[in-house]
């Protein structure tokens, strides 16, 4: 679901971790937890879970956990149906070629059964227990991922990551809806926030990871546009980016020093972009890649931090 923020380490390598141990854990069984795309579902979870607390109102603890494990539920089966349909490409780069299918450890049919089972489990259940638009922005963010960005983008336009994007900002709406039930501006606010800040952190990545992706005829913006206007359009969209993070102080959705602490954290983002725009070799797009999931989980926490602090006010 949300590939643009997940490329941080190699999931395949957290198979080996974990059959050196416990012996006892079966190969399959990791497999399959591999094909959930951990990493993945942790972030989708954790920007899903700020969105149910920051909207307005309050749900009982059984819909909250039924909509927590739908959300995780959802985002696992899209990395299981992305990994069934990239199995060609993840075969030629390096970063991929030991997950379970490319591997030869798991047969592509059971990877996208696995997917399409979990998906009509998660939005059912998130339907029944939960409500109908959460329901209905859950399977939109599935099929976003899986067919516009998967299918469609991926591998066919260096724009694939800034239209794509919109599969992994969805969540925290996703969790704002389960408790009001509908879409408001401090909800788009949150959507628009990862959205915008998806395409400068893989980027920097594609930057030092460029090998790979052109071994595989991905079109990312590095081998496409070039290195000077990948770093251009980075800088640009960190400046984008700064407003946004802003915005939810002007609406009155966080206080105005959580806001000056964003907009601090946003300042230092431009100058890692600015510096990997004079720069020359890889220590500066990787520092920035680092220092963006960094940036984007202490925005995150931030909103959780105010909004704790103004409940206990």
């Amino acid at each position: 679901m949300v590939e643009h923020y997940t490329n941080i380490s190699e999931l395949d390598q957290q198979a080996k971790n974990l059959n050196t141990v416990s012996v006892e854990v079966n190969p399959r069984v990791v497999d399959y937890a591999i094909l959930l795309k951990p990493r993945v579902m942790s972030l989708v979870l954790f920007t899903g879970i700020v969105g149910m607390v920051m909207a307005p109102g309050s749900i009982p603890l059984f819909t909250y956990l039924i909509a927590i494990v739908c959300i995780g539920v959802g985002a696992g089966a899209s990395g299981a149906i992305n990994m069934w349909y990239d199995r060609d490409i993840d075969s030629k780069m390096e970063r991929t070629m030991n997950r379970p299918i490319p591997s030869g450890r798991m047969q592509p049919a059971n990877a996208l059964w696995f997917g399409i089972v979990l998906s009509l489990i998660s939005v059912t259940a998130m339907a029944i227990w939960v409500n109908s638009i959460s329901a209905a922005l859950l399977a939109g963010t599935i099929i976003y991922y899986v067919i516009i960005y998967t299918v469609w983008l991926k591998r066919r336009t260096p724009q694939n990551i800034v239209i794509g994007g919109g599969s992994g900002a969805l969540p925290p709406m996703i969790g704002w809806a389960v408790v009001t039930g509908d879409i408001s501006l401090d909800s788009i606010l949150l959507f628009a926030i990862i959205f915008m800040w998806t395409p400068p952190h893989f980027w920097a990545l594609a930057l030092y990871r460029s090998g790979d992706y052109e071994k595989a005829g991905v079109p990312m913006m590095p081998a496409v546009s070039g290195v000077t206007e990948t770093k251009k359009q980075m800088l640009i969209y960190t400046i984008l980016l700064l407003p946004l993070t802003v915005a939810p102080t002007f609406t009155g959705l966080v206080s105005i020093p959580a806001g000056v602490i964003i907009g601090l954290l946003g300042l230092w983002f431009i100058r890692h972009a600015y510096i990997v725009l004079k720069s020359i070799g890889f220590d500066a797009p990787r520092a920035m890649f680092r220092f963006s999931i960094l940036h984007l989980f202490l925005i995150f926490v931030i909103f959780l931090v105010d909004r704790g602090i103004i409940h206990l006010l």
